[in-house]
């Protein structure tokens, strides 16, 4: 949360359109960029009155769409994918959708703060893991991204450090689901591994 997730997958979508327009990228020297047509997002709330469609409706209606168009040459840009429902159900349709995606040879980028989805990313070789450090008490983004490792969503952190009470959260916190707590201890371990790899890199650059 406030990490900068949907701002990231913007930037993605507008680096492709430049390469497509011949603009140049403000991107490092020695940068590559691929040529993606065409580039399909599902970012923000399409919900509709006037055509009888709700966020999750809207949402699944958007992701027919760019099913049926994405391929190869594709990049495909998912913003919270699947939510609005069910958690379990969504997750689940979360994960076949990325799957879907996959077999047509798209190149996806998603958000989420489905644990079932950033675990399939560990166990499934055609996804990677990225997150995005956040400092909790300064409660803003440190722009320093981690790839191999998903990100946790400090949910109950952002809701202490911005006014919801003690007590509130501490019951939260009792009540989370076994598998919350071992999916946030597994995180903290691949983190703790990228800290010694990144120490490792400057020791021997020094």
């Amino acid at each position: 949360n406030a990490g900068g997730k949907t701002v990231s997958l913007k930037v993605l979508g507008l680096a492709a359109l430049m390469v497509r327009a011949g603009l140049p990228l403000p991107a490092a020297e020695g940068s590559r960029a691929g040529f993606f047509a065409p580039v399909l997002s599902d970012v923000g709330d399409d919900q509709s009155i006037a055509k009888n469609l709700s966020t999750f409706s809207a949402h699944v209606t958007n992701l027919a769409r760019i099913l049926d168009r994405a391929g190869p040459s594709a990049m495909v840009l998912l913003d919270e994918l699947a939510t609005g429902t069910d958690p379990e159900e969504g997750a689940a349709l979360a994960c076949a959708v990325v799957d879907a995606l996959c077999e047509r040879g798209a190149a996806v980028a998603v958000t989420t703060h489905y644990e079932r989805l950033k675990a399939m990313a560990i166990e499934d070789p055609r996804l990677r893991n990225a997150s995005v450090g956040f400092d909790v008490e300064r409660m803003a983004p440190t722009f320093e991204v981690r790839l191999d490792v998903p990100g946790a969503s400090s949910a109950l952190s952002v809701a202490r450090r911005f006014g919801l009470p003690e007590r509130v959260v501490e019951k939260a916190e009792r009540m989370l689901p076994e598998h919350s707590r071992t999916f946030d201890a597994l995180v903290r371990r691949l983190e703790e591994r990228a800290d010694e790899l990144d120490r490792e890199k400057r020791a021997a650059a020094e």
